[in-house]
């Protein structure tokens, strides 16, 4: 073998060499221990502040994902009995016991309960599907579980480097990709939409005074711009990592105190933690390592991460192969990062005619959905048509004969003037969703913020 091919093989296998050395466990136990008890409570605080109500059992319609229309909503004991398994998994997990089983069983749960309905669906609730599988294949019960307890053989004490990395970089890709969503002048410019956020807590304690300043906006909007677009960096240098941690819980504290998140702020902070040393827990809980180590590592995992983290780089950036303005289109929005980027405020208004024309009904969302539904819809496209059309076999089924539906949909994005999302000519009982782009969504007002 020549010089010049050995040259790129001797790199490769120095990759590959440092990628599937052995690492401490100890910083993936304790992630486990951590993000179960995350998820515990979340689970906990779902079920005590009657949102099973509010989201499950009050509405009478349900928005499905494209795909997901099987999906069904449970009976209430239904919904009771599956958030309390979600809750019982989640402290399996904390535990480490039957570790495999309640991994499954708690993202197969959580995943259903997101799919019943859209109008749920946050950024961060997706990003706790990706990290519960990616704790699926890890031997993360190897320390400190009742597993590694009671059956001695699943006690371990490295991981291959390249597992936790892929831990890292899902935690890297949802701070870069949310710092890209912020590159625009509506953030960085016109410091929206904190602008409108802000002035509605100006009655906070102690800092809501500053909210009312004109320079506010648009400083807090740089300067989470600035965090998203760097905070991996300083995780990722031992010097600096201390201090950026501090930041971190500063920084989320801070968010979570502001705008009601749920679980992100706690999340991040203990995902971030997944940055330290391998072995940082070590300083805190003593760990005797077995006297021999055995690797275990199964042939289709790295593959599989490999294939994992090409998903994790490709799917948030299929908004770019539709044009336009995401955040008004919405095609490409969910499963994209976009965290808090936009504020919509929209008028919905459905146009029933009767196919003969004698007859002609308009239709107010509440009609068929809670306030906070309507809320939800009245901004997305693929929501709006999804209730054109069920408004169109309703009155079916009620006998009022076969109908075309229109909608008059006024939505100001960003404290922009309100103006058309959908063409008001189509008739969505003729419309197709779908993955392309779609021609019956009208192109985003070019318009900077009032007051921009």
């Amino acid at each position: 073998m020549n010089a010049v091919s050995a040259q790129p093989l001797g790199r490769d296998r120095r990759w590959r060499r440092w990628a599937q050395r052995e690492v401490s466990l100890a910083s993936l136990a304790a992630f486990r221990v951590l993000f179960g008890a995350v998820l515990l409570v979340g689970t906990l605080r779902f079920l005590g502040r009657g949102w099973i109500e509010k989201q499950y059992v009050e509405p009478t319609f349900f928005f499905k994902y494209w795909g997901f229309s099987f999906i069904e909503v449970w009976s209430p004991t239904g919904l009771y009995l599956h958030f309390s398994a979600m809750a019982l998994c989640a402290a399996l997990i904390c535990l480490g016991l039957f570790y495999r089983v309640a991994t499954v069983g708690f993202t197969l749960l959580f995943a259903y309960a997101e799919l019943m309905d859209v109008t749920n669906y946050l950024n961060h609730y997706m990003l706790v599907i990706w990290l519960c599988l990616l704790l699926c294949v890890s031997p993360a019960h190897g320390m400190w579980s009742l597993d590694a307890w009671r059956a001695p053989r699943l006690r371990r004490h490295t991981v291959p480097l390249f597992l936790l990395v892929t831990f890292r970089a899902q935690v890297a890709v949802v701070y870069l990709y949310a710092a890209w969503a912020k590159v625009g002048a509506d953030w960085l410019l016109h410091g929206q939409p904190l602008d409108i956020w802000l002035s509605s807590r100006s009655d906070m304690w102690l800092v809501g005074p500053l909210f009312t300043l004109p320079a506010t906006p648009l400083v807090m909007s740089w300067a989470g711009f600035l965090y998203d677009a760097t905070i991996v960096l300083w995780l990722s240098i031992p010097r600096t990592r201390p201090v950026a941690y501090l930041v971190v819980l500063g920084f989320h504290g801070f968010t979570g105190a502001l705008f009601d998140i749920g679980m992100f702020p706690g999340i991040m902070s203990v995902a971030t933690l997944l940055f330290f040393s391998p072995s940082w827990p070590l300083r805190f809980v003593p760990h005797r390592a077995p006297p021999t180590t055995n690797p275990r590592r199964p042939a289709w995992l790295a593959p599989l991460l490999m294939g994992f983290l090409l998903v994790q780089v490709l799917l948030p950036a299929r908004h770019v192969l539709y044009g336009g303005d995401v955040l008004w289109h919405e095609q490409g929005m969910r499963y994209a990062w976009k965290v808090m980027v936009r504020e919509k405020a929209g008028s919905v208004t459905y146009r029933v005619v009767a196919r003969d024309g004698h007859r002609t009904w308009h239709v107010a969302p509440t009609d068929y959905l809670t306030w906070r539904q309507a809320n939800e819809m009245s901004g997305q496209p693929d929501l709006i048509l999804q209730l054109g059309q069920h408004i169109a076999w309703d009155f079916a089924r009620r006998g009022r004969g076969d109908v075309a539906v229109y909608v008059d949909a006024l939505v100001s994005l960003n404290g922009r003037a309100a103006a058309r999302l959908i063409d008001p000519g189509v008739d969505l009982t003729t419309v197709t969703d779908g993955i392309a782009r779609h021609a019956w969504i009208l192109p985003a007002p070019a318009s900077p913020p009032l007051g921009g």
